[in-house]
This record gives C-alpha cells, sequence and structure tokens, in this order.
C-alpha cells in the first residue's frame, strides 16, 4: 500500500510538472526570471482570493515558509494553509524549511503536495541523505543557506540540488534589510551553476532594484514579499508585469 501511495504522489507531480512546462513555453518569451510570492506575507483572512489573484498575475512558484520556533525564532504557515494552496495551486508550490532535523518531515511535505523542498545543511546533520530522499519522492531538491554561510561548506551539496537559495537577511522574519555581503556569495554561485546546473534563488529584501541588478548577473529567481510585491496600492498584475519588464 505504501509504494502505492508514493507512486500515486510521484504521478501527480510529474501531471504538474508536464502543465507547468506547457505553461512556460507560452510564456517563455517573458519569463526570464522566476518570480515567487512568499505566502508568509499574504492575507491569510481571504486565502483563495490571494491564490487566485497570483496566479491570475503570473507568478511562478509559491513560497511557504515552515518554522519551528527553535531553528529561527518564529513559527511561519500552518499545514491547513499549505495543504490548501497545494491543491488550490496550478502552478509549483515550495516549502522552505526552516527547521531542525528536515529529514524526518520531507515525506511529510512531499504528501501535501509540495513541488520543491528547501532546507537548511546548518541544521541537517546528514543533508545528502535527506536531499536524496526528496528526489526519491518526486520533488525537486534545494538547499538555503544563511548570510553567514560559507560557499565552500555546500559545495559537496551542488550536485544533488536542483536550487541554490541565498538568504540575503536572517531567516524567520519579513521586513529586514539586505546584507550586502551576500553579493559575494551570490557571484560564486552564479560561476558554479554551469558546473552542477541548479539555479539561484534569492530570498530577502528582494526589492524591484534588486531583482533588476541580479537578474542581469544570473539570478533566476525571487521570493517576493514586502519589498516588492505585498502592500502596495498596485495590484498584482501590475506589479508581475513591471518586474518581468526589468
Amino acid at each position: 500500500m505504501g509504494n502505492v501511495y508514493v507512486f500515486l504522489i510521484v504521478f501527480r507531480k510529474r501531471c504538474k510538472r508536464l502543465y507547468h512546462r506547457i505553461m512556460k513555453e507560452e510564456r517563455k518569451n517573458i519569463m526570464e526570471k522566476l518570480l515567487c510570492p512568499s505566502m508568509m506575507c499574504a492575507n491569510y483572512r481571504n486565502l483563495e482570493k490571494e491564490v487566485n489573484d497570483l496566479i491570475e498575475a503570473g507568478v511562478d512558484i509559491f513560497h511557504i515558509d515552515i518554522m519551528d520556533g527553535q531553528f529561527v525564532p518564529n513559527f511561519g504557515m500552518g499545514l491547513q494553509d499549505v495543504e490548501y494552496i497545494c491543491k488550490a495551486s496550478t502552478i509549483p508550490v515550495d516549502a522552505h524549511l526552516m527547521i531542525e532535523n528536515p529529514g524526518n518531515y520531507v515525506e511529510k511535505f512531499a504528501k501535501l503536495g509540495i513541488d520543491i523542498i528547501y532546507i537548511h545543511p546548518e541544521s541537517d546533520v546528514h543533508p545528502t541523505r535527506t536531499l536524496q530522499s526528496i528526489i526519491d519522492l518526486g520533488v525537486k531538491p534545494g538547499i538555503a543557506i544563511n548570510p553567514g554561510t560559507a560557499v565552500e561548506t555546500i559545495k559537496p551539496l551542488l550536485p544533488f540540488v536542483d536550487y541554490v537559495m541565498v538568504m540575503s537577511v536572517n531567516p524567520g522574519f519579513s521586513g529586514q534589510k539586505y546584507i550586502s555581503s551576500v553579493d559575494e556569495k551570490i557571484a560564486q554561485l552564479v560561476e558554479l551553476k554551469e558546473k552542477y546546473g541548479y539555479e539561484v534563488m534569492l530570498d530577502g529584501a528582494c526589492s524591484p532594484e534588486r531583482v533588476e541588478t541580479l537578474s542581469k548577473v544570473g539570478v533566476k529567481g525571487f521570493i517576493l514579499g514586502t519589498s516588492a510585491l505585498f502592500g502596495k496600492e498596485k495590484s498584482y498584475k501590475e506589479i508581475v508585469k513591471e518586474l518581468r519588464s526589468l
């Protein structure tokens, strides 16, 4: 029974990937960046409208922060909200696991319908094993690295991942200032991405100016919070159109 369930998870994800690939081809001329709204900043009281409006605006990936209050001093979205977004979404959904021992939880999030799982190597005793578990579940693996984590320390993990997400703020809270010292780390990871085949993502203080500058040097995706997307007078559709044009 367990094998059948895993097969159904993998089959569902492959169908979603096929749909996304078709949509990506249709929009490829304007999709040079991956724009990923951080759902921690969305209006929880009207989550259905938020999801629908963001999809209609043309975002690429829903980004969900999962926190345990230990690895970071905060808590993220609840599992019910995660499950709802996964079921309602026609685009990929990622989970950023800012938790201790993420390997104990990757199967749970795969079963909820998550398409991409980011782990922090800083919080996992056996990150390679965890990344392999994510791959075996039919989910795309990624790593997120804190501002103080050196690229050299995560090089052994690069062959296992599809995404490397650089934290340009200390994880756990929205609205923080960009830590400029990560620019050197971004440059290093962009230089290595052709060798290992991953995409570079940025999470933290992704203002329109930052999106414009870093997309031109090789950063593929941006986690959008209050610096660029949420809490603005313009509609999501207007903002996304402007960000794509940068």
